[in-house]
């Protein structure tokens, strides 16, 4: 089983993160961090990146839905999705698939929320550039 779910796209790079931001927000996903990787490594340790983006969503029903069934599932969350500049011309997107996520806590009952939360993060990067 792959850990994540991932799409490429023929588009400018700060469209791609708008779009899937947008695309996040009509599956209920709040985007709670934005983590510029490429401005990072520069600030930090000099190097040069392609561009990179870490958001950090969520969808607040269900990620309460699943801290009641677990309570440490935070170490988790939030589901992270990538927008990466793919070094053709392209972007990737990509977010973790949280099935293959949640089976490391053994806990069967978290199943069908991750099936959900699968369900929807997958809409939405599925739908970044489809208009």
């Amino acid at each position: 089983m792959s850990y994540y779910i991932a799409k490429t796209v023929s588009m400018p790079f700060d469209a791609a993160v708008a779009e899937v931001t947008e695309r996040l927000k009509e599956q209920q996903f709040g985007v709670l961090s934005d983590i510029d990787v490429q401005a990072t490594l520069k600030a930090k340790i000099g190097v040069e990146f392609p561009k990179y983006r870490i958001l950090g969503a969520c969808n607040p029903r269900l990620a309460h839905e699943a801290l009641r069934m677990e309570a440490r599932l935070g170490v988790l969350l939030p589901c992270n999705v990538i927008v990466r500049e793919a070094g053709d011309g392209t972007v990737e997107i990509a977010g973790v698939d949280p099935v293959a996520s949640l089976e490391r806590t053994g806990n069967e009952a978290l199943r069908a929320t991750a099936e959900q939360v699968r369900e929807r993060l997958s809409a939405a990067i599925m739908r970044v550039g489809i208009s």
